[in-house]
């Protein structure tokens, strides 16, 4: 018989050799995961392998990445396009960030770990019906989850430690649940109202130091134990029909018992001998573990300076949620009724982290992305260039930009004033910015940020919807509404008969509706100058980079689209996805093109109004499709 130590040596084997990161994944598909993580500080794409975690089944693509030391953000456009992903694991690393709803629309998703991250904000799961069976997101920072009645063959639910604020929305309609932790996040519900039936096949429920309301049943009690329901908030436990227990609160958590323990046993002192025995070896084994561990540590932390910086800073950018008036009131402009304050604001962004922080950068402050009660989905914009200016006037500057009411102007729906910072609240737009649309998404692929309507089952739709993405007729589309935007911030309007310059027009300031109708964002006037000549040059190289499709334009870049234009040699620059256009709308692109060079004169008053580029715009396709080959617009 092998002494008992023996185990703990092959377990400690194990643990100081631990099995590496498994990809059973196709070439393609590796291409995929390395573009999805290449914001990820630490990954090292594993070698391919056979292995498929357990109850992926054959055929299936895994991707088990657990503490790796991990950390970043996930392109989870890439991520989603992995074909036949069936298991992925990326649970005990530091990566930060939302989770698109779109990304649970894989068809044969089975089983996912993300827990002991740094994920937050708000947790959807779409509309389409998925084949998930287990879901573990414990220990990280979602304020809140809905969509999960689309998760009708879920078996397990892991939500433990996390700050939902309330019961997740769909949870009731899961029917083949088996497993729910929903411990530690001290958020409110009815219970059993807004749960899932307890059937036979339910065999694990914990909901403890949450603040739930309602009626445990004696029968519910006595399946899952009094330890499911520790400091649950008011919950009243019914009697017994034989005890005729009745409580009127949640049990507390249990005490430490302090009885007598039992003699020991001679057999039991040998065992315990030998036991200690093996712990020196342990700890013999464990300082060298320690050692090598630090040093590894060590060259990581050279390795990724950088990323570490930043971490260290980020308690430092938010130290104004604490010390802000938490009882400031939310004024939201439609919903004047609507009674919240700063306080249900820095839950909804997760105390306005780094996990709620929207890519998109701006020039008045970071934008946190807001899931409020009611399913109100936002964006706060945390503006750092009012941060001097008095409350009065503050409220009166956001009072004026809500007036700009126009299909292609980013609405302003309310504001929030705890302090010396100033927020303000728009509307989210799921499609993301133009920069994104054009630049970082696979060719024909969906956006990362709306993938509701997307459906695998029918791939003709999304090759469609991916020629959408390149169609020319969508791109004029873009042109005309950002110049009609424009036009009408430079008319004026109701109250400012001169009107305001934009001042920053680029594509990471037009976002893109659900039908790709774009919204001009990050106006405002008064506190940025600019002029209205200066749109229209702005706008100029925004139609260069619709038409060509190339990215980062400097001067010199305009000039030389200049000169093509000059030279009748614009077809040369156009992007090659339109190309496979029919040659009437390529003669289309080319006008385009012209009307870019016009927008872009180097003497500002040879450039014509916005109000005049809507009128190109909306002739060029008129005159070409008529069958007329001339310009509408002379290159001189």
């Amino acid at each position: 018989m092998a002494p008992p130590f023996y185990p703990i040596l092959f377990l400690l084997g194990f643990l100081l050799n631990p099995p590496p990161a498994s990809c059973s994944c196709t070439a393609s598909d590796r291409l995929f995961i390395a573009k999805a993580f290449r914001y990820v500080s630490g990954f090292r794409l594993p070698s391919p392998n056979a292995t498929a975690a357990p109850g992926a089944g054959s055929g299936g693509c895994s991707l088990l990445l657990p503490s790796k030391n991990l950390t970043g953000t996930i392109s989870w456009a890439y991520l989603r396009n992995v074909s036949a992903l069936r298991a992925i694991d990326l649970s005990g690393n530091s990566l930060h960030g939302s989770v698109p709803g779109g990304f649970w629309s894989a068809p044969t998703l089975l089983d996912v770990n993300f827990a002991a991250n740094r994920f937050g904000g708000a947790l959807r799961f779409g509309h389409s019906p998925t084949l998930i069976r287990s879901l573990n997101f414990s220990g990280n920072r979602f304020s809140s989850a809905s969509g999960l009645d689309a998760m009708p063959g879920l078996e397990v639910l892991d939500l433990s430690r996390n700050s939902l604020a309330v019961v997740p929305l769909g949870l009731a309609k899961l029917r083949n649940l088996k497993h729910l932790d929903l411990s530690r996040n001290n958020m409110s519900g009815v219970f059993p109202d807004e749960f899932p039936l307890f059937g036979e096949g339910f065999d694990y429920l914990n909901v403890s130091w949450n603040k739930l309301t309602g009626e445990v049943q004696p029968e519910v009690e006595k399946k899952f134990g009094v330890s499911a329901f520790i400091e649950s908030g008011s919950l009243k436990f019914l009697p017994s029909a034989s005890t005729g227990r009745r409580s009127s609160s949640s049990p507390t958590a249990p005490q430490p018992s302090h009885k007598k323990k039992p003699r020991r046993s001679r057999a039991r002192k040998l065992g315990l001998f030998v036991a200690g025995i093996a712990s020196a070896i342990v700890v013999v084994l464990a300082s060298v573990i320690c050692v090598a561990c630090a040093v590894i540590k060590k060259r990581r932390k050279i390795d990724g300076n950088k990323c570490e910086k930043k971490e260290t800073e980020a308690p430092q950018e938010v130290r104004w949620v604490a010390e802000a008036m938490q009882s400031a009131p939310v004024v939201l402009f439609e919903k004047p009724l609507m009674e919240l304050t700063f306080a249900d604001l820095a839950k909804a962004t997760s105390g306005f982290g780094k996990e709620s922080q929207l890519a998109e950068g701006s020039r008045r402050g970071p934008a946190f992305r807001a899931v409020l009660p009611g399913d109100m989905h936002l964006v706060a914009r945390v503006e750092e260039a009012a941060g001097d200016a008095e409350e009065s006037s503050a409220a009166d500057y956001f009072r004026e930009i809500a007036r700009l009411r126009h299909p292609n102007l980013l609405p302003l729906l309310g504001y929030c004033i705890p302090g010396k910072q100033k927020i303000a609240l728009y509307e989210y737009m799921e499609r993301g910015d133009l920069h994104r649309w054009l630049h970082e998404l696979p060719a024909g692929q969906p956006n990362v940020e709306d993938w509701s309507g997307d459906t695998w089952e029918q791939p003709v739709v999304e090759d469609k919807r991916g020629a959408e993405v390149c169609a020319w007729p969508t791109r004029h589309r873009i042109a005309l509404g950002v110049a009609r935007g424009l036009a009408f911030l430079h008319q004026g309007w109701v109250g400012n008969a001169r009107g305001a310059a934009h001042g920053h027009v680029v594509p990471s300031n037009i976002l893109l509706g659900d039908d790709l109708e774009p919204r001009v964002a990050d106006y405002g006037g008064g506190v940025y100058r600019g002029t209205a000549e200066g749109d229209v040059y702005d706008f100029g190289v925004v139609v260069m980079e619709l038409v060509t499709g190339r990215d980062g334009w400097s001067e010199e870049a305009v000039s030389w689209a200049r000169s093509l234009v000059r030279d009748g040699r614009a077809a040369e620059a156009l992007d090659t996805r339109l190309r496979l256009a029919s040659r009437k709308e390529e003669k289309e692109v080319v006008e385009c093109f012209r009307v870019g060079y016009l927008c872009t004169a180097l003497n500002p008053e040879k450039r014509p109004t916005m109000q005049q580029v809507v009128g190109l715009l909306k002739d060029l396709r008129c005159s070409v499709s008529s069958g007329s080959g001339a310009t509408t617009s002379s290159i001189s």
